[in-house]
């Protein structure tokens, strides 16, 4: 299991495993145990994801020619015929 998909379609399989009637306790107990560590495992990475998030957004955009406000956004509009009415 490598990608967060797939632990978290093996969580989502253990957990039905759990819920089914016919499992002893013995593997219930074990796909639980086994659940909580995925489940904190993936909790770790999600905390991860989240801090790398957080740098991001706090980043300065550095001011590119390309990313450089638009000042001129209300001002009138020049006609191209150069012919105001």
């Amino acid at each position: 299991m490598n990608t967060f998909e797939e632990k978290l379609r093996k969580l989502e399989q253990l957990t039905q495993d759990i819920k089914r009637s016919d499992i002893s306790l013995e593997d219930a107990l074990k796909d639980f145990e086994e659940g909580i560590k995925l489940s904190r495992g993936m909790e770790a990475e999600l905390d991860k994801i989240e801090g790398k998030i957080q740098i991001l957004m706090n980043e300065p955009v550095p001011q590119a020619k390309e990313n450089s406000p638009q000042l001129d956004l209300f001002s009138e509009p020049t006609e191209v015929t150069g012919t105001r009415q």
